[in-house]
């Protein structure tokens, strides 16, 4: 081996006996043998051996302190995917646990992220199973992603800003959230550096040149506060740090600040034997410097969810500087400083992997509540339940719960039980009654007030919450109590996507199209789409971005069989040509519109209106705007004449009103009857005020016959008092 690589091997031993002295050593260097054979020859792009990266990744790896077959697995991680080397091969050499680990680590390698939103949320999804089977699979990708990141230079700018911004947007968040703290901060900074260098840049000039003009600021600062403490007997360790400088530019960008307005650029660290030390430490500064209100955070008394514990407080000192003191035992810092891996540790060598079922739990119920969801919920989803920050909030009895920050009563009474939640009437927050939209603050003491009579949750809910549990438990409930409802509602929102692709729902719905869609959607009926969209298990959006391609190209297989004539026009006529079931007088292929404002229907008298770039405007003749608008002699040219074509094959759009007095079960009476005239409706919308309701429905009608019927049955509807053609 190149002296460089035994170099960096003897480093690496080094480390490893500073913190577990029994570790297999000949075994450990099998391994980085059995690595540097096979990756020989290969080099890296700054023109070092390739086994120096296995090497670097190991190295990060034993910093986080953890045991041997992880070590021997980063030293081996690229073999399977770089090599001739097979799992086989690994298990019977070094055993099948470093043959699975590097397996995992192989296939999270594997991935490869590009723009495509369904892949690389399907890339997440694997990467949280392969957590949730064994955690140090995601620890040493974490660490190979370091050191990628660390001689990331060497890459082209393409490369550069594409592997930065996964970093930022995947591996940091997951650092975060398994409260690896100090490697989170380093990928932030390195991949700031490369997706705006410029700012990076400005940042660090700034903070090396506020570091020499306050370096007898920390000086002093340390010197105060522990001198302070072993006045008391106390044992510490305090030392100071400027920010990271993905934290200040994360606050520039937030509050709008340069880098000048940026005050809070320092924190302290005081590491204590005890807790009850922890809070005599906590009194002893905030006597010495001046605390600032509402700065103070307790995480020991509420730990977050990736375990980290300290307390917090902001004070001001002597020279009108301020700063943050974080203030914690020496296992607390070990947890804070690498997260899970701090828990293979212990004083007398290396803990084995036990226990690690409940710890890592969060991550099966994560990927449970997410798998009705699609890519893009579940990115949206994770990113709440990884990467937010936190609310503590607690029940009457004193229970502590966790929620996203800013999330209501409604998150909190779902985050207890799904029944809770379903027959919640209301909220009390410290003994007073809030709305559902009222966002938690920590500290708060939150009661859910139930009832058996409950309606159930409300659709407007899934509007305000903010945690993925509570989203995920109410579309269930829809999914399971409201399927009427649900169709009704998913039909709505697919029209209006469709209409946006310049589709229509008949396009959907044609014999030739519909079996090859659904099989598509993995839908059985069309109806199960619609409900699924209904209570959110695919988004409308989503649902016609896969479908729009396999819809234009029916269309355009049916363009290519020409029609013959009408009956009684002579062979090879010109034939006016309809569109969307209406002839235009004089005009050939034009884009055709309803008007909204009248909504026609056939049967109608119509009338034309030449619009500026979007074709023609079909009106009711009874419509006020036609009235209103033949009299000005501008426009009275822009009116022609149109006519419905001869088709029954064309369905058009109607707006009902109706009112009636309210009830529960009207709005599955209205579905009901609809459905019982195969009229689909298309859109909806009902509210209540002074015991009577007021709804407003679009319905796809053939011609004004069948709308007349079905207001006929709208109106036989009990509690109905008027239903008249909408606006």
């Amino acid at each position: 081996m190149p002296g460089g690589t035994e170099e960096l091997y003897g480093y690496l031993e080094n480390a490893v006996r500073a913190y577990n002295p029994a570790a297999d050593f000949a075994r450990l260097r099998a391994a980085y043998d059995f690595a540097g054979r096979l990756h020989e020859g290969q080099l890296r792009r700054d023109g070092s051996p390739y086994v120096s990266h296995p090497l670097e990744t190991a190295g990060i790896v034993a910093d986080m302190g953890l045991d041997d077959d992880s070590l021997i697995a980063a030293l081996l991680h690229d073999c399977i995917e770089d090599t001739s080397a097979t799992r086989e091969e690994i298990a019977k050499l070094f055993g099948a646990d470093v043959a699975d680990i590097v397996e995992g680590v192989t296939k999270l390698t594997r991935v490869q992220y590009t723009s495509k939103e369904d892949e690389q949320m399907e890339n997440l999804r694997k990467m949280l199973m392969a957590m949730a089977r064994d955690i140090r699979v995601i620890l040493i990708k974490i660490a190979d992603r370091l050191h990628n990141m660390r001689t990331m230079e060497y890459q082209t700018p393409e490369k550069q800003r594409e592997k930065s911004l996964e970093t930022m947007e995947v591996y940091a968040p997951i650092a975060h959230r398994l409260g690896m703290q100090k490697i989170k901060w380093e990928l932030e900074d390195l991949s700031l550096r490369y997706l705006d260098n410029e700012a990076y840049e400005r940042i660090r000039q700034g903070l090396l040149e506020r570091e020499r003009e306050n370096a007898s600021f920390f000086v002093s600062t340390e010197e105060r506060i522990r001198g302070r403490l072993r006045e008391a007997s106390r044992n510490c360790e305090v030392y100071g740090r400027i920010k990271h400088i993905y934290s200040i530019y994360r606050k520039m960008e937030s509050q709008g600040k340069t880098f000048g307005e940026v005050l809070d650029l320092y924190a302290f660290r005081v590491v204590v034997e005890t807790i009850g030390e922890c809070y005599y430490a906590l009194g002893s500064i905030h006597e010495i410097f001046r605390p600032i209100p509402g700065r103070f955070k307790d995480y020991i008394t509420t730990p977050k969810p990736n375990g980290y514990r300290s307390l917090h407080t902001t004070v001001i000192g002597g020279e009108g500087i301020p700063f943050e003191v974080q203030i914690r035992t020496r296992d607390m810092h070990r947890v804070a400083e690498y997260g899970v891996a701090a828990h293979w540790k212990y004083k007398g060598g290396v803990a084995k992997k036990t226990g690690d079922e409940e710890k890592f739990a969060w991550i099966r119920r994560l990927l449970e509540s997410q798998q009705d969801s699609d890519a893009q919920e579940f990115y949206q989803s994770l990113r709440t339940d990884m990467f937010a920050d936190e609310v503590f909030v607690f029940t009457p009895k004193g229970d502590v719960i966790n929620l996203p920050a800013g999330a209501t009563p409604i998150d909190f009474a779902y985050s207890i039980h799904s029944a809770i939640g379903n027959r919640m009437t209301g909220a009390k927050v410290n003994g007073r009654i809030v709305p559902y939209s009222h966002a938690l603050q920590n500290g708060d003491i939150v009661e859910v007030l139930t009832s058996n009579a409950s309606r159930g949750p409300s659709r407007d809910w899934l509007g305000i919450i903010k945690s993925p549990e509570a989203r995920n438990k109410i579309r269930q409930w829809f999914k399971k109590e409201k399927r009427e409802e649900n169709i009704v509602h998913g039909r709505v929102a697919f029209d209006s996507e469709l209409r946006r692709a310049n589709l229509k729902l008949a396009d959907v719905s044609r014999e030739e199209t519909l079996a090859r869609i659904l099989e598509k959607l993995s839908f059985p009926t069309l109806d199960d789409l619609l409900a699924a969209i209904g209570y959110g298990g695919i988004s409308a959006q989503k649902a016609v971005n896969k479908i729009r391609d396999d819809i234009f190209a029916a269309a355009r297989v049916r363009r290519k069989d020409d029609p013959e004539p009408a009956p009684g026009e002579p062979k090879g006529a010109r034939r006016r040509t309809p569109v969307s079931g209406v002839v235009v007088e004089g005009l050939e292929n034009c884009l055709v519109k309803f008007a909204r404002c009248c909504a026609p229907v056939p049967g109608d008298a119509v009338v034309g209106f030449i619009t500026r770039g979007f074709g023609v405007s079909v009106h009711r003749g009874d419509c006020p705007n036609y009235a209103k608008s033949r009299g000005d002699p501008e426009e009275a040219g822009r009116w022609v004449n149109v006519e419905w074509a001869n088709s029954d094959s064309d369905i058009y759009c109607a707006a009902l009103a109706i009112t009636a007095g309210a009830r529960d079960g009207l709005v599955a009476d209205i579905s009901t009857a609809m459905g019982a005239m195969k009229v689909k409706m298309t859109s909806f919308s009902a509210k209540e005020s002074g015991g009577a309701a007021s709804v407003s429905m679009t319905v796809e009608i053939k011609n004004s016959e069948e709308l007349s019927a079905a207001m006929s049955r709208l109106r036989g509807i009990r509690g109905v008092t008027e239903v008249r053609r909408g606006e």
